[in-house]
Parts: structure tokens; C-alpha cells; sequence
């Protein structure tokens, strides 16, 4: 069964890039035409690194390493924190902060310092303070868990770091390459994909776009813990089964393969521009 499909990708507009006087250069190998100011990328190529990447996520999980997943536009935030507790990754979706890779050590004593405060809260010793130091660290507590929550069981630097927009999450995919930790990406029309180890092409604007790629990626980490699980408690032998004939792979369709009703891509791409536009009007 096929990992992702030429049609879901179509529905969820994942073929739709930012307007054409905002593009990279560097993403011209990954686009299939221009139409109506907005660049469309080229679905085939989509699928192809999507399975590459798949398959890198799912082999790394299943070698015991940590995930870490990255979006802290307000579009997928909600999407980022779903899937990551989903898969049991953690996760940075409201802000990127400084040295969370390069100063791994620092950020990790503030998570710890956030569940000693957490303990204190629940122990009930902010009841013997004083009322102003009590909402001192009331609020001290709040800001490290917006910022720290999806990091508290991260003790060690992550094996692959996820990132939805890496235009935005520019801070997290510099720390990642100077740690030479491999980085998965959503990568749209104005990204710069030699920053990336596997890029996605595809639409990082959308939230249905976003979400079908994530929930996908957080499938391979689900996966790949499975099989680590299965080789640390191996099952008992059976008898030996006929081998079934493997499938063949289906070919990657292309993008000139595809019907396109005109009337449907019509109300989609208005509807799409409206949303690029609010989103880069949100930018300037």
C-alpha cells in the first residue's frame, strides 16, 4: 500500500506554492508551472523524496534515537503538538529558543528546574509562600511550560529533527546542521532546500497540507518504534511459510498524468491565494 497518494496530496493542496516573485531559485528543480502568480510544484517529485524521507524517519526511530519536532507557525502548532505526543516525539511549537541544539545542557537544566517547580506546585509548598512570590513563580512556571513543554523528556540531542517551513524555523535548522543532525522538511517555493538533508516539496502554509505530511512522518516514527520493540521482544519461531510473490512497485504518476478539473482547481486556487496573502501580509 502506497505510504501517501497523488490524490491526497491534490486535496490537501499540497501542490500549492507561494506567489511567483517570492520564490527560490534553488527550489526550480522541485516546481511544474506557474499558473495565476503562484507557483505549483511538481507532485511527482513530492512523492518520491516523501518516501526517501519516510523511510530515513522509520529507520532512525527503529535504531532507539530521539525525534524532534519543529513548527512554530500558528497554523501548525496545533498539528505539531498532536502528532509528536502521537508518536511519542517531543516538539517545539511555540518558539525557538536559542541554543535549544547548541546549548543543549542550559535548556535542559530549565526543563528541570520546570518539573521541580511542577512537583513544588502539586506538593502544595507555593501554598506556605508569600502571595507575591507565590504568582512569581506562578507565572515562571507558565512561560517555561510554553516554551519547554514538548522537551521535558528529551534528555539526550535528537537523532532527526522535523520542521514544517524552514524559512521560519531558520534559528532550529542552523543549530541542526551545525550539530550535523539530519533535518526533514516541508520545504515550499521560497525555501532553500540545500539547508535540508530531506526536503518535501510541498505547500507549508496549509493546514490540511501540513497535517497529512506530519501525520504521515509521525507514522514512520510509530513505525520504526514498532520494529524496535519487535527485536527487543522477538516472537517465537514458526514454521517456515510459502514466500508470496512481492508486489510490484507502482510507477510515480506525473503531473501531466493528472486530470485536473479546471473548475475545482479554480475555487482552489482563490481559495488558496486568499490564505497565502493573509499569511504574508501576517510576515511583513
Amino acid at each position: 500500500m502506497a505510504i501517501l497518494t497523488m490524490k491526497e496530496l491534490l486535496e490537501c493542496g499540497v501542490h500549492f506554492g507561494h506567489r511567483t516573485r517570492k520564490w527560490n531559485p534553488k527550489m526550480a528543480r522541485y516546481i511544474y508551472t506557474e499558473r495565476k502568480g503562484i507557483h505549483i510544484i511538481d507532485l511527482g517529485k513530492t512523492l518520491e523524496l516523501f518516501e526517501r524521507a519516510y523511510n530515513f524517519v522509520r529507520e532512525q526511530a527503529a535504531q532507539g534515537k530521539e525525534i524532534l519536532f519543529v513548527g512554530t507557525k500558528k497554523q501548525v502548532q496545533a498539528t505539531i503538538e498532536e502528532e509528536a505526543r502521537r508518536c511519542g516525539a517531543h516538539w517545539v511549537n511555540r518558539r525557538w529558543l536559542g541554543g535549544t541544539l547548541t546549548n543543549f545542557e542550559t535548556i535542559r537544566r530549565r526543563v528541570l528546574y520546570m518539573l521541580e517547580l511542577e512537583r513544588n506546585l502539586e506538593e502544595g509548598a507555593f501554598e506556605r509562600l508569600p502571595l507575591k512570590e507565590r504568582i512569581k513563580l506562578e507565572k515562571q512556571l507558565a512561560k517555561l511550560r510554553r516554551n519547554l513543554d514538548g522537551l521535558r523528556e528529551m534528555e539526550r540531542l535528537p537523532g532527526v529533527v522535523y520542521v514544517v517551513d524552514p524559512t521560519i524555523e531558520v534559528h532550529a535548522v542552523r543549530e541542526a546542521n551545525i550539530l550535523n543532525i539530519p533535518i526533514v522538511a516541508i520545504c515550499d517555493t521560497n525555501c532553500d532546500p540545500d539547508l535540508i538533508d530531506y526536503p518535501i516539496p510541498g505547500n507549508d502554509d496549509a493546514i490540511k497540507a501540513t497535517r497529512l505530511i506530519t501525520s504521515r512522518i509521525a507514522d514512520a516514527v510509530i513505525e520504526g518504534r514498532e520494529g524496535l520493540q519487535t527485536e527487543e521482544a522477538p516472537a517465537p519461531a514458526e514454521a517456515p511459510e510459502e514466500a508470496e510473490p512481492e508486489e510490484e512497485e507502482a510507477p510515480i504518476p506525473s503531473m501531466d498524468e493528472i486530470p485536473l478539473d479546471e473548475t475545482e482547481l479554480e475555487e482552489h486556487y482563490e481559495e488558496m491565494l486568499e490564505e497565502l496573502i493573509e499569511e504574508e501580509d501576517k510576515e511583513v
